[in-house]
């Protein structure tokens, strides 16, 4: 339980202080590779145009008719069809935590494959819903029979299918995605924070489907610092949701970092496309090493099972690189290690110093 003095215990919620806050590791002087993140910022020539323009920015007034640029500039970048909607977010988590706000009516629950995405099970329980997580089969492909019946059973408000997964990385079978969709009682939300690595997209078969949003996000185009997560949705669906997003909940910093981005789209195609190569690259290396299991991977992280998860991290972090020791996550993670895609210099360090601490 908490360290609050009796007193004020009785002011927060029971469950909340019996919560851990999302943790994120120190890392300075270490080479990070533990939150795939893009490698690569900005070029130097576009990082001071940025500036320029940043600087002319009125900061004493709200956020105005920029946003709505953002959004446009977005819709067109992802494609969205006609008919459709866009929604900002600070980040896909206050998205995620949106989506649990305005459907918590009586009986409502979130239903995600596990191991997943911590957020979702966070949003379901902040937000006092039931959660349920239905483990993946033992290669971290859906449970097909399990999910269904799970669906049946507990009649999820909203269904999470991250596409591909965190932390496993993999798209899963379309076929058993389209049979979750049509069994779903409720809404659907495909997250593809990692589709500019990903083979391939949902975005075609949003059309087909009233209840199905889509979920993408910024960070892993190569903003992460600027916070911006984006939905689309039907646009009778999405103008409900949009009555529980916080008034300028997205900054005039954030979003003209985030149009000028755009505007330079084909610089961070080519990052992306480095790090697919580098993906590759990695895989191959790491799949020579004794006792290293890599799994297959459609994002910019990789999943490996080691013969001793923690000792493996501990070596990793006295040799000055950062990864995520996921070996406690879930049973099925047990001894794996969540590895970036960095550069191929850092990959390099990465390869040598996870050989010296196997």
């Amino acid at each position: 339980m908490s360290g609050l003095p009796e007193r004020l215990q009785h002011l927060i919620r029971r469950d909340v202080q019996g919560l851990h806050a999302y943790a994120i590791q120190p890392s300075a002087g270490m080479i990070k590779l533990d939150a795939m993140e893009n490698p690569y910022r900005m070029p130097a020539e576009l990082r001071a145009r940025l500036g320029e323009r940043l600087a002319e920015l009125a900061l004493n007034r709200y956020p105005g008719e920029r946003i709505n640029e953002l959004r446009a500039a977005l819709a067109a970048h992802a494609g969205m069809p006609e008919g459709f909607e866009l929604m900002l977010g600070n980040g896909s988590d206050e998205l995620i935590s949106m989506i649990a706000m305005a459907c918590d009516v009586p009986g409502a629950g979130i239903l995600a494959p596990v191991p997943g995405f911590v957020m979702y099970a966070m949003s379901a329980q902040l937000q006092g819903l039931k959660f349920t997580g239905v483990p993946l089969t033992a290669d971290f492909e859906l449970d097909e029979a399990a999910m269904l019946d799970a669906i049946a059973r507990d009649r999820p408000s909203v269904i999470y299918l991250a596409y591909p997964n965190n932390p496993t990385a993999n798209l899963w079978n379309d076929a058993v995605i389209e049979k979750i969709v049509e069994a779903a009682p409720g809404l659907v939300v495909i997250d593809e924070a990692y589709q500019p690595f990903a083979s391939r997209s949902y975005l075609d078969r949003l059309q087909r489907h009233q209840h199905v949003l889509l979920m993408r996000t910024m960070s892993k185009f190569g903003l992460a610092g600027v916070r911006i997560g984006y939905l689309i949705g039907r646009k009778a669906l999405v103008a409900e949701l949009e009555k529980v997003r916080p008034p300028y909940n997205v900054s005039v910093l954030n979003a003209e970092a985030a149009l000028f981005a755009l505007e330079h789209a084909d610089v961070f195609a080519a990052q992306a496309a480095q790090i697919r190569s580098q993906r590759a690259a990695l895989l191959a290396e790491l799949a020579r090493l004794p006792g290293v299991k890599p799994w297959p991977s459609d994002a910019n992280m990789i999943l490996v099972r080691v013969p001793d998860a923690a000792r493996a991290f501990a070596g990793l972090k006295e040799r000055r690189v950062l990864v995520k020791n996921v070996s406690t996550m879930h049973p099925l993670l047990a001894d794996c290690l969540r590895l970036t895609v960095g550069t191929p210099q850092e990959n390099a360090e990465l390869l040598a110093a996870l050989q010296a601490s196997l």
